[in-house]
């Protein structure tokens, strides 16, 4: 896919070292953003690359799919949206183990 920057510049993961949640929340200021609706965030953003692990990137608007807010109150709302989003298409690298 053609992006509209590199996933791995400065303006996409730093080099690849932001992925995932912390690329979407680097888009939003937490003092004049909210409330803010799915929406206006992917007319925004919706083709800007996410690179949520070493060999996967996808599009912000791919992951806003399984999002299921359409407004959010604040930055923690948006946060755990989004963190619900990642998880449910598989997209959360992140593994809590059961003993």
């Amino acid at each position: 896919m053609d992006w509209p920057h590199d996933p791995d510049g400065e303006e996409g993961s730093e080099g690849r070292r932001k992925y995932g949640h912390a690329v979407l929340a680097k888009k939003v200021d937490e003092d004049e953003d909210f409330p803010l609706t799915a929406e206006e965030y992917v007319e925004q953003y919706g083709d800007h690359p996410v690179r949520i692990d070493y060999e996967t990137v996808v599009s912000v608007a791919d992951i806003f799919e399984y999002v299921d807010q359409e407004e959010f109150e604040d930055f923690p709302d948006f946060h755990k949206s989004l963190g619900r989003a990642l998880r449910e298409a598989d997209w959360w690298p992140y593994r809590l183990e059961q003993a």
